[in-house]
């Protein structure tokens, strides 16, 4: 009997200890850093970054001039901040100031509400866009769709408006961005978000490129492969968003 007992407690230390291993990676998040990996020509260098607090932390990249326009980035689910701090300071340079709050676990669905309270700290005026990846673009389509008087533009990155969350009835128009081998979204589903987003709203097919070219987080389980680089894919990004950011008034 206390052999049994002994392999008993052995077995259960032994599936409590995968257990932790496997939930590490969702429960221990990596540290907000800025300057990670982000810096790419000297348009983006001259950027100004910090990491501030507005009920909770949130990675702040505006130009070193005045901002024209306010864009409240929700990352995709499991996420840091920082892997979109590129497309941030590529956008700094067209007056974009970008803000890309940190979520519970890396889950916008967590707090979707929360570009609230970044509108009422950054926006001074200004108009608001706001938009996500995968996840964070359906979060923000959400807040979009509950507060449209708040929100002067959406960007969607491989991501589309929940079946209940239709964002019509309002002032502007969306743009949707659809990676060409994504293997994460469905791009039948991102085509098919058209429908459910202002009439006027664009899609935007990045060539080439795969669910993971949005955000810089290495390779994505379930992904598919590029037959771009991750360069020319962001040129592609950067071009489509900051197009349509130019003429938000």
């Amino acid at each position: 009997m206390r052999r049994l007992g002994r392999l008993a407690v052995v077995l259960l230390m032994g599936l409590l200890g995968y257990g932790l291993g496997v939930a590490q990676p969702y429960v221990f998040r990596p540290p907000l850093v800025a300057g990670q990996d982000a810096i790419t020509d000297a348009a983006s260098r001259a950027a100004v970054v910090s990491v501030d607090d507005v009920g909770g932390r949130v990675l702040s990249i505006r130009p070193t001039g005045p901002a024209r326009v306010l864009l409240v980035l929700y990352p995709g689910g499991f996420v840091r901040p920082q892997a979109y701090e590129w497309l941030g300071r590529a956008l700094a340079s067209r007056g974009v100031h970008t803000v890309i709050p940190e979520f519970p676990a890396d889950l916008a669905v967590v707090d979707a509400g929360r570009a609230a309270a970044l509108i009422a700290r950054y926006a001074e005026g200004r108009p608001v866009v706001v938009g996500g990846h995968s996840l964070g673009g359906a979060m923000a389509a959400g807040y979009a769709a509950d507060h449209p008087g708040d929100v002067a533009g959406l960007v969607l990155l491989a991501s589309y408006p929940a079946q209940d969350k239709p964002v019509t009835g309002v002032s502007f128009t969306a743009l949707s961005l659809l990676a060409e081998h994504d293997g994460v979204a469905d791009p039948d589903a991102v085509r098919g978000g058209l429908e459910r987003l202002p009439p006027g709203s664009r899609l935007v097919v990045v060539p080439g490129a795969v669910h993971s070219f949005f955000g810089r987080y290495g390779p994505q389980a379930g992904d598919g492969r590029p037959t771009v680089s991750r360069a020319e894919a962001e040129a592609v990004v950067v071009a489509a968003v900051g197009g349509y950011l130019d003429a938000i008034r």
